[in-house]
């Protein structure tokens, strides 16, 4: 079944790339196991939680609210993992926070309405399971796990170039956006 949102605004930046906000959602602070969730589009396939911002919505607002209403999570936004660019089929800049789940939900607004599933995966299992149909989101997996093996702080953004044109791209958040 197909996630319809009649009454939803997209919003764009000034360079036209939408303006999304995800979440990794851990199962506890030590950041073993991820929460994904079954894709609206191809519900065998899985995805991290994340969607559109809605217009005068902050990154991190939006990050939590999607993963209310896809994942029937809540917990503690962490920090900001990064902003990914997305540019080979659709222009996205997607703000990534990590989130400590606190409360899980017995059902959910997407459970409901589509029948969407969640499930908890160890992380390097995740990184393979999400490489095949949405590398973007296994990338930001591997910048995670980058991050914690780095001694830099967990702001630091990759400098070296993409290998390939689905390989996104990083861009420094403002400091106001920092957690």
């Amino acid at each position: 079944m197909m996630k319809l949102k009649p009454n939803q605004t997209r919003t764009y930046d000034g360079e036209g790339f939408k303006r999304r906000a995800a979440c990794l959602c851990f199962k506890n602070e030590r950041e073993d196991e991820v929460l994904l969730v079954s894709s609206s589009r191809h519900p065998d396939q899985w995805i991290v939680p994340g969607g559109g911002m809605e217009p005068e919505e902050e990154p991190c607002g939006a990050a939590v609210r999607e993963v209310f209403e896809e994942a029937g999570v809540k917990g503690k936004l962490e920090r900001l993992l990064g902003v990914f660019e997305q540019n080979q089929d659709r222009k996205h800049r997607t703000y990534v926070y990590v989130l400590t789940v606190t409360e899980t939900l017995e059902a959910w607004e997407d459970s409901v309405n589509i029948g969407r599933k969640r499930e908890w995966f160890p992380v390097e299992e995740a990184i393979r399971v999400l490489q095949s149909h949405k590398p973007v989101h296994a990338e930001y997996l591997r910048k995670l796990r980058l991050n914690r093996s780095s001694t830099n702080n967990s702001n630091s953004l990759l400098t070296s170039p993409p290998t390939n044109d689905n390989a996104p791209r990083y861009n420094t958040p403002p400091a106001s956006m920092r957690r």
